[in-house]
C-alpha cells in the first residue's frame, strides 16, 4: 500500500489548476489505504489503550502509506497536500481510532513546523527523507538562557503526544537573561521552539489519562543541556525557510488540525451507534427494538444533524483558510480568531455527538467492551486541549466588536472623502 510522490513528479506545491487531479488521486491513494488498514486498527482498541500508546508496528504501517509526509514539502519528498485534503486524512483515521487519529495528526503536522528552523537546520532534519515522524508541547513549559557555545536549556514539557515513537520532537521556552524573561512584543514574555532528535529528550511515564489513553501524551524533560541556536525557533513571528502556502502561518492552522480530529471521532461514534442500533438490539423494558422506535429516529436524526453541521463548517473554514494561504493573507489576527472560533465550536459539537450516541446506547454502552465509551472519552479529553478551549471564544467576541465598529466608521469615512 505504497502511494509515494517522488520529488521529480510534477510539483503539487504550485497548486495551479492543473495540479488539482494529482494532488485529488493522491489524496484518494491515502485514503484507501487506510480504508485497508481500518479493520487492522479496530482489532489493536484495546492493546492500544492497555499500552497508552500506538504499537511500533502500527505506526510502521501509516508510515509506510505516507500518512507522516502529507504536510512534508515535495522540494524534500514529501506529498504537500492541501490544507483540506490533509484535514480530511486526518479526520478519516480520527473516525477509525480516536488514539491513532490524533497521532497521526500530531506526527504529521510537524511538517508544518519544522519550516520554521533555519534552512541549514531543516535539511539536516530532513537528510534522510520525508517519512519522518515529529511530537512536541506547545507550553512554554522550558527556559533557554545564552551561553558559551548555544543556548543552555531546562525544562519539563507535558502532553507530547507520540513521544515514544517519533524521530524529532519540540519544546518551547521563554528566553531569559541572568535568570530573568526577556520580553518581547506587548511585554510578553519571548518564546521560542527548540527542536532536537528524539533521543536526545528524557520521557517521563505520566501518560495515565482518562481519554486518548493510547497517545503515549508522556512529560519530556531537558536538564542543563547546551544546544546551537540553529535548532531555535520563531513560531508566532519568524519567517519560514520554504515559500509553500502551508508554512506561512502555522498558527492559524492549528485549531482545524484539532476539529478535524473531532469530527473523525464524532463520525465514528455514530458509526458504532448505527451498528448497535442495525444489530436489532431492543432495550430493556422497550416496546421495539432500536431501529423501529421513533424516539431513538427522532434524536438520532437530530444527532446525524449536528454531525453534518460540523462537517460542513469544518469544510467551508478550511477552504477559507486555504484560499488565504494561498494568497499570503492567512496570516492575520481577524482569521486567527474565526479559526479559533470554527474549532471550539466543532469540538464542542462534536462532543454533543458523542454524548447522545453513548445515552442512546443505553446500558450497554458504559462497559469497556463499548467502543462509544472510548469515543466519549476521548473527544471529552480532546476538547479539553488549550488550542480550541472554550475560554478562546474571547479573541471572536472582540474581533466581532471591532468588525462591528469598522462599519459604522466606513460611512462617515466615505462621506469626509
Amino acid at each position: 500500500m505504497s502511494i509515494g510522490v517522488s520529488p521529480s513528479d510534477r510539483s503539487i506545491a504550485k497548486y495551479s489548476r492543473s495540479d488539482a487531479n494529482l494532488r485529488k488521486n493522491v489524496t484518494n491513494r491515502l485514503l484507501a489505504d487506510i480504508r485497508g488498514l481500518a479493520p487492522y486498527i479496530a482489532t489493536r482498541a484495546a492493546e492500544i489503550e492497555a499500552g497508552r500508546r500506538i504499537p511500533l508496528d502500527l505506526v510502521e504501517a501509516l508510515r509506510s502509506i505516507g500518512v507522516f509526509r502529507m504536510f512534508a514539502p515535495q522540494s524534500h519528498g514529501g506529498l504537500e497536500l492541501d490544507l483540506p485534503s490533509g484535514l480530511e486524512i486526518i479526520a478519516a483515521l480520527g473516525r477509525i481510532d480516536g488514539s491513532v487519529g490524533w497521532s497521526a495528526m500530531i506526527g504529521s503536522a510537524g511538517g508544518v513546523f519544522a519550516p520554521s528552523l533555519p534552512r541549514q537546520t531543516y535539511e539536516r532534519v530532513y537528510r534522510n527523507g520525508p517519512d519522518l515522524i515529529f511530537a512536541g508541547s506547545v507550553q512554554p513549559a522550558g527556559t533557554a538562557e545564552a551561553t558559551s557555545g548555544g543556548l543552555r536549556v531546562n525544562g519539563r514539557w507535558p502532553f507530547t503526544s507520540g513521544c515514544q515513537h517519533a524521530d524529532w520532537i519540540a519544546g518551547f521556552c521563554v528566553m531569559t537573561e541572568g535568570g530573568k524573561p526577556l520580553l518581547g512584543e506587548g511585554g510578553r514574555p519571548l518564546v521560542r521552539g527548540v527542536f532536537l532528535p528524539a533521543g536526545d529528550w528524557q520521557i517521563e511515564d505520566t501518560w495515565s489519562a482518562m481519554g486518548l489513553k493510547g497517545t503515549g501524551s508522556h512529560h519530556i524533560t531537558l536538564k542543563n543541556i547546551v544546544v546551537p541556536e540553529a535548532n531555535f525557533f520563531d513560531f508566532e513571528n519568524g519567517r519560514p525557510c520554504l515559500p509553500g502556502p502551508l508554512y506561512q502561518a502555522v498558527p492559524q492552522l492549528l485549531p482545524l488540525f484539532h476539529c478535524a480530529i473531532d469530527v473523525g471521532m464524532a463520525e465514528g461514534a455514530l458509526d458504532d451507534l448505527l451498528a448497535l442500533a442495525d444489530s436489532g438490539r431492543q432495550q430493556f423494558r422497550a416496546a421495539v427494538p432500536l431501529r423501529e422506535s421513533e424516539i431513538f429516529q427522532f434524536e438520532l436524526g437530530r444527532v446525524a444533524a449536528d454531525l453534518r453541521a460540523a462537517r460542513a463548517t469544518l469544510e467551508v473554514q478550511a477552504a477559507s483558510h486555504w484560499r488565504h494561504a494561498l494568497a499570503g493573507t492567512l496570516k492575520d489576527d481577524t482569521l486567527s480568531a474565526q479559526g479559533t472560533q470554527t474549532g471550539i465550536w466543532i469540538s464542542a459539537t462534536c462532543v454533543r455527538v458523542a454524548d447522545a450516541c453513548f445515552t442512546l446506547a443505553g446500558g450497554s454502552a458504559v462497559y469497556e467492551s463499548s467502543p462509544l465509551q472510548r469515543r466519549l472519552r476521548d473527544l471529552h479529553a480532546a476538547a479539553q486541549h488549550a488550542a480550541i478551549h472554550q475560554r478562546h471564544y474571547v479573541a471572536a467576541g472582540k474581533s466581532a466588536l471591532a468588525q462591528f465598529r469598522r462599519r459604522l466608521e466606513e460611512p462617515s469615512q466615505l462621506a469626509a472623502e
